[in-house]
């Protein structure tokens, strides 16, 4: 069984719960009916009767005949824009005061009656839903802005960032089938503070969506000081940083140190012969986004391997962004990716 199909079968047996707010997309009505009827999961659907009825007649899927709960999230929720309003303000009143924009209740009842995913991502914050997964048609920007200002980061995290799920052709010398890779698709240079926060984030994606225990690679050109430079001093004050950190969520991690040393034992049992990881990482972080997506999509070309993501961490409640370029099964995939992350968030 495959990493995607082994996430979808632990997720169905979640009974969960996930609003997808693009229900202007036939690939949504298509993938909430599909939930349905593979027992997968309860979608509520975002739209106004005419979205609706419109990409339905495309899909030639009816929401009703399933019994999926439609919302017009035009018609506006009381509950939801005061709740939104107490965080938009709360989050403001922490800045200087020359450098707030504070909102009154008109302001947060426009934001939630115009923006979807605004609206869906405060069913999310107040546990109406599970998680949210949004992107077909929104842009990644769009998808980032309104999870940070409905959800924000989890505690002890103040970087959310993403990850991929790399489901090998034939497992690594130690064994790993599924790898992580993060961050490939968020964060274009981040600070040594950063990558310890996508580092951490990696290891809790990782063990969420595959139910194995992640050993962690902060990877760099430089094993242990074999290189100099501002890169490779980025890298070693990061882990630096992480290690404590690490240590008390109890995850093994090591760096910096290069692919080789991190994913080969003879080399790693060479270049780090005193190191917690000696070739045997299943949980890479890459010191930056081009070097990160540059990986990920070599696996998948080169490698034939299968990238699941990219899935977004490191945030206070479970969403995710999907690729508009996705299918109705892409669709789905993600949404048991996302109920897979809910649980540790509740």
């Amino acid at each position: 069984m495959n990493a995607i199909a082994k996430i979808i079968e632990r997720a169905s047996k979640l009974n969960g719960t996930v609003v997808l707010p693009e229900g202007q997309d036939p690939r949504v009505i298509t993938a909430a009916c599909a939930c349905i009827d593979r027992k997968i999961a309860t979608p509520v659907v975002l739209g106004t009767a005419a979205e609706i009825a419109a990409a339905e007649e495309k899909a030639g899927l009816k929401l009703a005949d399933r019994g999926i709960r439609v919302i017009d999230y035009t018609a506006g929720d009381p509950e939801l824009e005061k709740a939104y309003l107490e965080a938009w303000n709360a989050k403001e009143s922490k800045k200087p005061a020359e450098k707030q924009k504070l909102i009154d209740l008109a302001g947060a009842e426009k934001t939630l009656r115009t923006k979807r995913i605004y609206f869906g991502g405060m069913m999310v914050k107040l546990g109406r839903v599970d998680g949210l997964v949004a992107g077909s048609i929104a842009s990644t920007g769009d998808m980032l802005r309104a999870a940070f200002h409905t959800l924000g980061t989890q505690k002890g995290v103040k970087t959310a960032s993403s990850c991929f799920i790399i489901d090998l052709k034939a497992p690594t010398e130690s064994g790993d089938g599924v790898l992580a890779f993060g961050d490939c698709g968020v964060i274009p240079n981040p600070t040594a503070e950063q990558l310890v926060d996508i580092g951490l984030a990696t290891a809790q994606s990782y063990r969420d969506l595959t139910g194995n225990e992640p050993r962690v690679a902060y990877l760099s050109f430089s094993t242990k000081g074999s290189a100099a430079g501002d890169l490779v001093e980025k890298v070693q004050k990061a882990v630096e940083l992480a290690r404590p950190k690490f240590a008390e969520a109890g995850i093994k991690m090591d760096g910096e140190m290069q692919f080789d040393a991190a994913i080969v034992p003879a080399v790693g049992r060479q270049k780090n012969p005193n190191g917690e990881i000696q070739g045997n990482a299943n949980v890479f972080v890459f010191p930056d986004l081009q070097a990160g997506n540059i990986a990920y999509k070599v696996a998948q070309r080169l490698g034939g391997a299968d990238a699941i993501g990219p899935n977004l961490q490191g945030l206070a409640k479970a969403m995710n962004d999907l690729s508009r370029g996705c299918s109705a099964d892409d669709i789905v995939a993600t949404v048991c990716v996302t109920l897979l992350q809910a649980q540790t968030k509740r």
